[in-house]
């Protein structure tokens, strides 16, 4: 018997207990809650919506209300000449800017990390170009490229060679997207590449030093090795933003001569905010996802084997 009701054990409820007093599992589970719930209003939702009118037969322009289509909007790309073309210059474009904005920015990523006594201008100028929004550089770039009064054509009448009229050309109004597209992205991934190069302990060089190796031998046996999980990051980040490109290429060229220079991106706004297709439009939007997704699964699996060689 219990002297007094203070003597009593205080019976407590399981559930109450099991989140005043948390293991490890649900300690995981509270706090990642608020991202899943996040991650599903932002993604899960819009991505599954997409998903969902890519089988649908909705055209705001006849009126009629959307119906079911099955695999109809997906049947119809092989036949569209269109699709095909907006894919390729997709693919042509990674293939090309991101190696190129790789190059570039690992350049600027060394000359940023080299010793200076003031180093703020330099870092400045690798942040300016991340910074200014893509139509503006678009833009910028489209004045330069200009046929009239651009500052190429300037620079080449200047020097005696023959002006260009670069945007009536499907080669060369291809060539200017990529360069300006190689220089707004350079600096990003400048910026991720000098990030790695700060983690790098000093002492390694020093040691490498004193074993008589040269800087290019430490630059493939220390920098490069280090810098490996970076770069691919790097990588990841952009290759998904080069599949999507729309931006420049829509600034400084429209997508002419023709369809020449027009990207995936750029059909699929011309369908559901020009055409009003929303069905066609979500179809493509699925397919750009895909290659999204898959460009991604190829890198996280890179990842994956090269810590499992490590």
């Amino acid at each position: 018997m219990f002297k007094s009701q203070a003597d009593r054990p205080v019976a407590r409820r399981p559930w109450l207990s099991r989140w005043s007093d948390p293991d490890d599992t649900t300690l995981a589970v509270m706090l990642l809650a608020p991202a899943a719930i996040l991650l599903g209003v932002m993604i899960v939702y819009p991505v599954s919506r997409l998903i969902y009118t890519s089988f649908l037969d909705l055209s705001l322009t006849s009126g009629l209300p959307a119906r079911f289509a099955g695999l109809a909007n997906f049947r119809q790309m092989p036949d569209d000449p269109v699709f095909w073309q907006a894919t390729w210059n997709t693919v042509l474009i990674t293939l090309i800017t991101v190696p190129g904005s790789l190059v570039v920015g690992f350049a600027l990523a060394l000359l940023a990390n080299l010793p200076f006594q003031v180093k703020w201008p330099v870092r400045l100028s690798l942040l300016i170009p991340w910074a200014l929004p893509l139509s503006f550089a678009g833009l910028i770039f489209g004045w330069f490229f200009h046929s009239e009064y651009g500052v190429v054509n300037d620079v080449l009448g200047r020097i005696g060679l023959p002006r260009v009229i670069w945007f009536n050309s499907p080669r060369l109004a291809f060539a200017a997207i990529c360069l300006a597209i190689i220089w707004k992205a350079s600096s990003f991934m400048a910026m991720i590449i000098l990030a790695g190069l700060q983690t790098i302990p000093r002492s390694l060089y020093e040691a490498a030093d004193v074993d008589g190796a040269g800087r290019m031998r430490q630059f493939f046996e220390i920098t490069l090795p280090l810098l490996k999980p970076t770069i691919v990051v790097a990588l990841i980040f952009r290759t998904i933003t080069a599949l999507q490109t729309f931006d420049i290429p829509y600034m400084m060229t429209g997508g002419g001569p023709g369809t020449e220079t027009a990207t995936l991106a750029m059909y699929i706004h011309q369908n559901t905010v020009s055409f009003l297709d929303l069905g066609y439009g979500s179809a493509l939007a699925v397919v750009m996802f895909g290659l999204s997704m898959l460009v991604t699964a190829l890198y996280l699996r890179m990842i994956r084997g090269s810590g499992a060689a490590s």
